[in-house]
């Protein structure tokens, strides 16, 4: 059928078949809000937050779509979306992408005014990024500065105020934005270079595979030193170990920088920031 088809696009479009990239802006969203209520933030902070963050990742890969239509076909990994193809048209990807961020505002109006304050600044910086890649070396730091939105946010929503603690996380949080996403940037270096778009992994040639492990051990040192006295229970010790560990298995898999490789790395990202919210909700828990 003609809608289901339609359907079928749509979601292709908001990448509802790769949700590792919306749990890359949960996991740390969601230990914010777990350090700042001091434990479990209730279902209503927990509802908004789980949905808003899903939302805006869809409403950002629309904007991103739209932006990278041209760039996108000269990519061996982004040839096939759905507006780069014209199965989906500009105008269809703008409108969905502005309902969706239309709904994750509407959950925002039932925080509060700091909160609602933000959302309009991470909702500027989502636009910014596509952009970025133009004219930044480093666009991945525009993107990590996106992806952090949610920490202060969560801070925001709980408190009314922004704590030094919640700046300093967001700032662990864009080093490890910075690894994971050079190692996706490593996986189109090629491609990249012959369009003449900037990225991370372009801008640091032959040192990529050194500052992607400096940026995730800087993520890991960071959470660890600024929560270390909050969360002090020896499974949030235990958890930080095993993300240091897939730090290594990490290295194993992009030191000869095979796009193969490189790819897969990136996608596991996910499970070194389930990591590091566990041990900060089990922590809780056995408190």
């Amino acid at each position: 059928m003609r809608w289901r088809k339609k359907l079928d696009l749509y979601l292709a479009l908001i990448r509802w078949d790769r949700p590792a990239g919306w749990l890359l802006l949960l996991w740390p969203t969601l230990g914010a809000l777990w350090v700042a209520t001091g434990g479990f933030p209730g279902w209503h902070l927990l509802s908004v937050f789980v949905l808003g963050t899903f939302l805006m990742r869809s409403a950002g890969c629309c904007i991103n779509d739209v932006a990278d239509r041209e760039f996108d076909k000269h990519v061996k990994r982004t040839a096939g979306r759905p507006v780069t193809t014209g199965a989906v048209s500009v105008k269809e990807a703008l409108v969905v992408g502005a309902l969706l961020a239309l709904l994750a505002f509407a959950l925002v109006l039932s925080t509060n005014a700091l909160t609602i304050g933000l959302s309009g600044a991470a909702l500027a910086v989502t636009l910014a990024y596509p952009y970025a890649k133009r004219y930044v070396s480093m666009p991945q730091a525009v993107l990590g500065l996106a992806f952090g939105m949610g920490i202060p946010m969560a801070f925001a929503a709980v408190r009314g105020d922004l704590p030094p603690l919640a700046w300093l996380l967001a700032l662990g949080n864009l080093c490890w934005v910075l690894a994971y996403d050079t190692e996706y940037a490593m996986v189109d270096r090629d491609d990249d270079l012959l369009i003449g778009i900037k990225t991370s992994a372009i801008t640091l040639g032959q040192w990529d595979v050194l500052v992607v492990m400096l940026c995730y051990l800087g993520f890991i040192t960071i959470w660890t030193l600024s929560l270390g006295q909050m969360v002090s229970s020896p499974l949030f010790f235990l958890a930080m170990s095993f993300a240091l560990a897939q730090v290594a298995w990490h290295f194993a898999l992009i030191r000869l920088r095979t796009r193969d490789g490189c790819f897969k790395a990136f996608r596991l990202n996910h499970w070194l920031g389930f990591t590091v919210f566990a041990g900060i909700a089990a922590s809780d828990f056995f408190r």
